[in-house]
């Protein structure tokens, strides 16, 4: 298994020592990056492999991520190529993508060393960047592809395009292209909706567009999205997939988003409904909630006897 942590809090590296003394304890071969063995406190053994990032995951079972959903989307991006399965044990805040919490960690370690999970795949999408008919950056991004304005004073003047076709032009500070695993994320704070992990489709959302149609909109996941940066907008645009990698737009750059050809793999530990993450990562009010389970319980009046 490989172990991957936020080795800048101190608590991510407590549970980390924990988990990998647990996993070689029962004899698993655990892989540490080398440029983090020094924070974790390992050295390389018969049960303790230190990879480089381009060897991460390679014959891995699991990666086990300790940290926010930033370190799990790090942990994404690392092991894209191998498809290894990813189990967060969340040390963040809200932490969407994590399977687990930290106070569950003796439960958490317990499933994986008895292979008590399963592996979801979750959408991704590729992302390509032209400048005319070159292809100047190629990508792909788990929750969102956002096209931003690189000067907080200046407006990012788009055309946006659906299945080949224009759609609308914005002034704007930006678009966001999101998957539904992204849907709680950017594109949630942009105003986008909230989908259900479970539907396949391509989220886009306009971000401060100056337009009467600036809506979000939801497409086929087979659909290809465009974002053109108009010529004669003044200054360039910036490029962000999941927050993490960068691309510059000059004025004329052209972005296509598209269902990505490889899917990232999330652990799940018990087969708990969305709504559930969702009220409990948000915190949301459902008290007074009956339901129809409630319903069905309570004893129903026997019905008259026709004669």
């Amino acid at each position: 298994m490989l172990l991957l942590a936020h080795t800048g809090r101190d608590e991510a590296l407590a549970v980390a020592r924990k988990v990998l003394a647990a996993l070689v304890g029962q004899d698993v071969v655990v892989q540490v990056l080398a440029e983090e063995a020094d924070e974790l406190g390992v050295d390389a053994t018969a049960n303790v492999e230190l990879v480089s990032e381009d060897e991460a995951s390679e014959g891995c079972e699991l990666v086990v991520v300790i940290g926010g959903d930033g370190t799990i989307l790090r942990a994404a991006e690392l092991t894209h190529e191998s498809g290894t399965p990813l189990l967060g044990i969340n040390l963040g805040h809200v932490g969407f993508l994590a399977e687990a919490e930290s106070e569950d960690l003796e439960a958490t370690i317990e499933a994986i060393l008895e292979r008590r999970y399963t592996a979801e795949d979750r959408l991704t999408i590729d992302v390509r960047v032209y400048q005319g008919k070159e292809l100047v950056s190629s990508t792909w991004a788990l929750n969102e592809a956002s096209v931003e304005k690189a000067a907080r004073q200046r407006m990012l003047e788009v055309v946006v395009e659906v299945d080949g076709r224009p759609l609308s032009r914005w002034g704007c500070d930006g678009v966001v292209c999101a998957t539904p695993t992204g849907s709680t994320a950017y594109n949630f704070s942009a105003g986008g909706p909230v989908v259900w992990p479970g539907v396949e489709a391509l989220l886009m959302v306009p971000i401060s567009a100056h337009a009467l149609f600036a809506r979000p909109l939801v497409v086929a996941p087979d659909s290809v999205l465009a974002v053109e940066v108009l010529a004669q907008t003044q200054g360039a645009g910036v490029l962000w997939c999941d927050g993490r990698r960068t691309v510059e737009l000059p004025p004329g750059a052209r972005i296509e988003v598209r269902r990505g050809s490889k899917p990232v793999r999330l652990v799940r530990l018990h087969q708990a409904p969305f709504t559930d993450r969702l009220v409990a990562k948000f915190d949301l009010p459902v008290e007074g909630w009956r339901g129809a389970s409630e319903r069905r319980r309570k004893p129903q009046p026997e019905a008259a006897d026709p004669a």
